[in-house]
């Protein structure tokens, strides 16, 4: 083994002139050389496309879940848990189902729902752990996609806080940052959301008429009054819950060097790192949660979700009210869940940290197919098509990660975890931190061809306005519409192998 070490040294020194070997991966300050050696090795762009690269199939490492495909597929607790941590799992699972109740109830440590919420406990909005969908009739309520909302900074105080990271958005004077669609008995809502969709045509190589629909969204029966005229929307779906522990031991390094902003390389493609500050050490970190890229950590995305879609406060958002503005007075009069002789926060400490705990260790499933001379094609129609310059194949894992059984392992999670430009067709238009209101995180694709299997649809991108994966591609633009303008061109065989080779993910 060793000599085997030295070779590949050796190999790649050569193959990068007169580099010396501290040269390879130096932001890796967490990796011996050898180790950067090894690195480089697993993570190299493939050459050979007739057959699967080494542990390709262990799309999250020792980590992966082996389990057969079921419904049940996202929902599987990483492979390497100790004993202790699979019992943390379990009861973590618990918690992310539990249903939250308004106050006052004869429950304890189970009231201070809302006054306004999306949802009654996280697993309404991930339902099996899995990707929400837009609503699909009158009577299909929209309980995993809701609204942000925000306003442009109206004076200069609020300008300085969005560009040092102290906020991310300036929220609706009355309505804050996001739509609540239900609220407590005795209290309205804040409204429902709208949408209507526009068809519009693709023609493909080959004569295929692919027909994509794209959203307009609106705000039916606001319970408190006109939105602000300068209101900025944004529809958003809850994403799959897979790898998020994994996501969260690439290295930032990693991260830093996937970026190009000022596009040096002349391919079109400038990914931004997204900077935004942990709640916790108020340290300015790479983004790596959120359609945006807003969120640093599992922990801040956690108790955010509980402030926003639950209205349950945490130590990391204190506010029993949740998203109660100050002119909603009828919101702020009601009974919170807070009971000081429990804790001073209706999620206590233990309740956050064993759900941030079930979320950072719910196990990617294992691939499907990677041997399938279909889906081996397909795959070389993905990097040929530039596909694999922003959905960056793999990575391997810090060896500084805070868990364990996160540390130093070969993932395949399919994203550079960069802003993109996206297009006018994908632009929300609407700004969040330093993300501009054309860029989108570029997704994770890991788990994305159990979809339908998991969640029962197919629907994608971040509104889940995409009715397959061909239309997803399709949606692609600004610096992504050269790969797009290449899947729109290739034999429409070869689109096929694409599509083959992104559900065997």
């Amino acid at each position: 083994m060793r000599q085997r070490t030295l070779s590949l040294l050796v190999a790649v020194i050569a193959g990068v002139g007169s580099a010396h070997a501290a040269d390879i991966l130096p932001h890796r300050d967490d990796l011996s050389i050898a180790d950067r050696v090894r690195v480089v090795a697993v993570t190299s762009a493939p050459v050979d496309f007739s057959k699967a690269q080494p542990f390709e199939a262990m799309s999250g490492g020792a980590a992966t879940s082996v389990a057969p495909p079921s419904r049940d597929a996202f929902s599987q607790p990483f492979a390497n848990l100790s004993f202790r941590g699979e019992q943390d799992f379990r009861v973590g699972n618990g918690l992310f189902r539990k249903l939250w109740v308004s106050s006052p109830s004869s429950t304890r440590s189970s009231d201070g729902l809302g006054p306004l919420f999306n949802a009654r406990s996280c697993q309404r909005c991930h339902l099996k752990d899995g990707r929400g969908h837009p609503p699909e009739g009158p009577d299909d309520p929209a309980t995993s996609l809701f609204l942000r909302l925000s306003v442009p900074p109206g004076n200069a105080e609020q300008r300085k806080q969005i560009k040092d990271g102290t906020r991310l958005v300036i929220g609706e004077p009355t309505y804050g940052s996001q739509l609540q669609d239900f609220a407590v008995p005795g209290l309205p809502a804040e409204g429902q959301l709208t949408i209507n969709y526009q068809e519009t045509v693709v023609m493909l190589n080959g004569g295929e008429v692919v027909q994509l629909r794209a959203p307009r969204y609106g705000i039916r029966n606001p319970g408190y009054g006109p939105l602000a005229p300068d209101t900025m929307i944004s529809p958003r779906i809850a994403p799959q819950m897979i790898g998020l522990g994994l996501i969260d031991a690439i290295h930032p390094g990693d991260i830093f060097s996937n970026a190009d902003p000022d596009d040096r390389d002349g391919d079109g493609i400038s990914g931004r790192v997204s900077m935004v500050r942990d709640p916790v050490t108020g340290e300015m970190m790479p983004g790596r949660y959120g359609h945006k890229a807003s969120t640093a950590t599992v922990l801040a995305q956690s108790a955010g979700a509980f402030a926003g879609d639950i209205g349950i406060s945490s130590r990391l958002a204190p506010d029993p009210y949740g998203e109660c503005t100050e002119r909603q007075l009828d919101c702020l009069e009601k009974p919170h869940g807070v009971q000081p002789a429990i804790s001073d926060y209706e999620a206590t400490d233990t309740i956050l940290d064993l759900v941030v705990f079930y979320s950072k260790n719910l196990a990617v499933p294992v691939r499907r197919d990677t041997g399938s001379p279909q889906v081996l094609r397909g795959k070389q129609v993905f990097h040929n098509a530039g596909c694999a310059v922003c959905h960056r194949p793999s990575y391997v894992t810090s060896r500084k990660a805070e868990q364990p059984e996160h540390r130093f392992q070969l993932i395949w999670p399919f994203t550079d975890l960069l802003l993109h430009d996206m297009g006018e067709g994908l632009a929300d238009n609407r700004p969040v931190g330093n993300a501009n209101g054309r860029e989108w995180r570029t997704a994770p694709l890991w788990g994305i061809g159990l979809t339908e299997t998991v969640s029962g649809h197919t629907y994608f991108l971040h509104d889940g306005r995409a009715r397959n994966l061909l239309e997803a591609i399709l949606w692609h633009g600004g610096e992504a519409r050269a790969s797009r303008d290449r899947v729109v061109d290739m034999p429409a065989e070869q689109r096929r192998d694409l599509i083959r080779f992104l559900e065997s993910l």
